[in-house]
């Protein structure tokens, strides 16, 4: 309800052409075509539509951005010929959308800003290259993706398409409507271009692999994802890398995804290791991975990698037992998850109670190397520090000398070695009422 009735808030291609449009109050709809079907409006809805078919989308490219309520924007650079070319790519996507039951208009073009705007208010599916200006000329303002106010503006004064903004020079136009307008028409015209900024980050590393029937059987995922593994360790291995994180996607027929990601606590690129971690993490699962129909793709990524270095055992062994550690925190991760399997690392403060701090055991690097007391030395920290503080009474020859004898919880004890006086207390920019020790 808005204005103090209902009104349509979009309408179906078929709706247009009754003259219907977004906008317009429901009984002046109803009184135009009086058999129109109407629902309520669900912008939630609506929106987890829109990225269930962003995530379908990522099966062409990794490179898609939501653009608005009920767009998409997908950067094809260089990915179209494996799918024979722009225009048996362009219906593909479309008409997979369309057996979704939704209206869709597809347009391919040099930059983000043409293809937005020809999908939106044009009737060109492919723009050869270089032609973006021309293919864009008879396009209303509106196209540029501008403010209401700034288009009845250009209006009033006569400019009413992209070209014949175009045709005027840029400096009046920046001074009278703003940088913002020149900066989206040189855009649409293919005078600069934008790269998208894509809803996932794209990883350093991917492989897929398509199946012309689908697969369901818990084996053949199994031999897909350690075909993909070996391609992927060929790649990190030319580059003296090896990955940190992995991320298996599962791409159903129906346009479902299922994302599994596992974490090595080691660059690792051993695809048996890799499969061991995805195992453990697909039996750990809450809600377990469901075919449905099938899958028609599997594709692996590497998220993050890092220099890869070969373990050199030592005499006594102590790579290789790093190495067994290491898989072993990283398959408990893949069982427990990672906020479950927690390391200790120490902490640069003078404050004890502060000393160590619980970080999970997979992916954060240790924020300060452990203190080594000398041989035969006592620590420089004390090892527990008791809440709430406990008095004792000490007993010292001399004013301000070492204590030769001490009472704690009512016994006494003789002093064989003193060090110290010290003061323990939290940093100085610490306001949360920590006790300062003596």
């Amino acid at each position: 309800m808005r204005g103090g009735g209902l009104r349509l808030v979009s309408c179906c291609p078929e709706a247009r052409s009754l003259g219907l449009a977004p906008g317009m109050t429901l009984a002046d709809a109803r009184a135009r075509v009086p058999e129109i079907a109407v629902a309520d409006a669900d912008p939630a809805m609506d929106a987890l539509l829109l990225e269930r078919i962003a995530e379908d989308c990522d099966r062409w490219t990794m490179m898609v951005q939501a653009d608005g309520a009920d767009g998409l924007l997908l950067d094809i650079t260089g990915c179209t010929h494996l799918f024979g070319g722009e225009a048996a790519m362009r219906e593909a996507v479309a008409s997979r959308i369309r057996k979704a039951g939704l209206s869709v208009r597809a347009t391919i073009a040099g930059t983000p800003d043409a293809a937005r705007g020809l999908a939106r208010f044009g009737r060109a599916s492919i723009v050869p290259p270089g032609h973006d200006a021309e293919a864009v000329r008879d396009l209303p303002v509106a196209a540029l993706g501008i403010e209401a106010g700034t288009i009845r503006a250009l209006s009033a004064a006569g400019l009413r398409s992209v070209g014949d903004l175009a045709a005027r020079p840029q400096t009046p136009l920046a001074a009278r409507f703003g940088e913002g307008l020149t900066r989206r028409l040189r855009r649409i015209l293919g005078q600069e271009d934008v790269r998208i900024t894509p809803r996932r980050p794209a990883p350093a590393h991917a492989a897929e692999q398509r199946f012309a029937e689908p697969i369901g059987r818990a084996s053949d995922m199994e031999r897909a994802l350690e075909a993909l593994a070996g391609t992927l360790a060929a790649r990190l291995e030319g580059e003296g890398r090896g990955g940190r994180a992995y991320e298996a996607g599962f791409f159903r027929t129906d346009g479902v995804v299922r994302r599994i990601a596992v974490e090595t606590g080691m660059p690792s690129r051993d695809p048996a290791a890799l499969l061991r971690l995805f195992a453990e993490k697909l039996d750990a699962l809450a809600d377990p991975l469901d075919p449905g129909f099938g899958f028609d793709m599997i594709r692996l990524a590497v998220l993050r990698s890092e220099p890869f270095r070969d373990v050199q055992p030592d005499l006594d062994r102590r790579g290789v037992a790093d190495e067994t550690l290491s898989g072993l925190v990283d398959r408990l991760v893949a069982r427990f998850g990672r906020g479950r399997v927690q390391r200790f690392v120490a902490e640069d403060t003078h404050d004890p109670d502060r000393a160590a701090l619980s970080v999970p055991a997979a992916g954060v690097p240790a924020a300060e190397p452990w203190p080594v007391p000398e041989r035969g030395e006592p620590g420089a920290r004390p090892v527990q520090v008791f809440d709430p503080p406990q008095p004792i009474e000490t007993l010292a020859e001399v004013p301000d000398g070492p204590p030769v004898r001490f009472r704690w919880r009512r016994i006494m004890h003789e002093v064989a070695r003193a060090e110290g006086p010290e003061r323990i207390a939290p940093e100085w920019w610490r306001k949360d009422g920590a006790e300062t020790r003596d």
